[in-house]
């Protein structure tokens, strides 16, 4: 069977999950055609792209010249006579979504495309769902933080798609409570996977040895929580704890991050790295003597699902310290496997990353723990 593999951008550095499961799925027989919405933005990608075998087609990024798209609708229309009806039902999409869907369309016989299946349920689901609800090819999605947590979601427009599709998969047990509860989704229609390390990848060392060395990864926006992280760290320099933390990532808030370390006066103890290549962050994770993942809910209500990168760090054999949201405390079990904090709090953060660097057979249990 071949898949059409939908997503918003291809490659994408905090996507690695997605590749992963590219490759699973290649490993297991099936063709797999990947259409992006977007061309890419990031400097670096993860090391494991070249490991794709699947082609990837990019779609039109803006819906900007009248011609194309009125040429591209007649051409539907007359291979689809329903094509009409069938985008009647979406008129929350947008012009660029309408075009993409009818190029998908098109694709689909192209490529003997027997099913489409979307990550984020956000606006690469609504090309799918556009295209499905044309050839009557079923599809299926991936809904993982944002695109189901964020106050701006059209939330009418993300039931219609759970209704729709032939199954969706979430990646943890909180979203399935989250999406049944909150929004009436029926758990038929819903399939939890976490997402999975192909573990030869992430080979696992003792941190009992390891430098007194904090580190973060991750987008630098609200929800990841690190100006609580750099508060703890300040909490610590005056407490005259040795350490040094290293916060990987790039993102929106990387200036006032920045400013704050030079606010308290922790540059010597503190930096804000930027995004690396994966194998440069695995280096930086496994060197690490603990792994600080103060995630949040955002003002927006925008909050991680489950960071994959807290799976590899253990994996690698960081201790992690993260915070009681979404779906962590499924894979972290405070005092046996972790710390688990209540969110926002800087303080309760400082006293667990001081137990950590200081207590290297608590970091030894805990890593031990993590990967039985």
């Amino acid at each position: 069977m071949r898949i059409a593999y939908i997503v918003k951008r291809y490659p994408r550095y905090s996507e690695t999950f997605i590749v992963n499961e590219i490759l699973a799925h290649e490993r297991a027989g099936l063709e797999v055609v990947i259409i992006a919405l977007l061309p890419p933005q990031d400097a670096h990608f993860q090391d494991i792209i070249s490991q794709v075998k699947a082609p990837v087609i990019y779609l039109s990024p803006r819906a900007d010249k009248a011609k194309q798209f009125w040429e591209m609708q007649k051409q539907v229309s007359k291979k689809y006579p329903n094509f009409w009806q069938a985008l009647s039902r979406f008129d929350h999409a947008s012009a660029r979504e309408a075009l993409q869907a009818m190029e998908l369309i098109m694709l689909s016989q192209e490529h003997d495309i027997r099913h489409y299946h979307a990550h984020f349920a956000t606006t690469s689901t609504t090309v799918a769902q556009l295209a499905s609800c044309v050839t009557d090819i079923p599809f299926t999605f991936t809904a993982h933080a944002k695109d189901i947590f964020h106050q701006d979601n059209d939330f009418d427009a993300l039931k219609n798609k759970f209704s729709d599709c032939k199954q969706a998969v979430t990646v943890s047990q909180f979203n399935i409570e989250y999406l049944t509860k909150e929004l009436g989704v029926s758990e038929r229609n819903l399939t939890k996977i976490y997402n999975g390390l192909d573990l030869r990848a992430f080979p696992y060392s003792s941190p009992i040895k390891r430098e007194p060395i904090i580190c973060a990864v991750g987008r630098l926006v609200e929800k990841k929580g690190f100006r609580y992280l750099i508060e703890a760290c300040d909490i610590l320099n005056r407490q005259g704890i040795e350490f040094r933390c290293e916060i990987i990532g790039s993102g929106e808030l990387k200036q006032s991050l920045k400013q704050k370390i030079i606010e308290l006066e922790l540059e010597h103890c503190v930096v804000v790295i930027g995004a690396l290549p994966q194998a440069q962050v695995k280096q930086r994770i496994s060197q690490a003597c603990v792994f600080a993942a103060p995630c949040l809910v955002g003002k927006d209500g925008n909050r991680d699902g489950l960071p994959t990168v807290l799976l590899e760090s253990m994996a690698l054999g960081t201790p992690c310290i993260s915070t009681r949201v979404t779906g962590i405390p499924e894979v972290i079990i405070d005092g046996v496997t972790g710390r688990l904090l209540e969110p926002e709090n800087s303080e309760e953060l400082a006293i667990a990353l001081v137990s950590l660097l200081e207590d290297s057979a608590l970091r030894e249990s805990f890593a031990r723990q993590a990967v039985i």
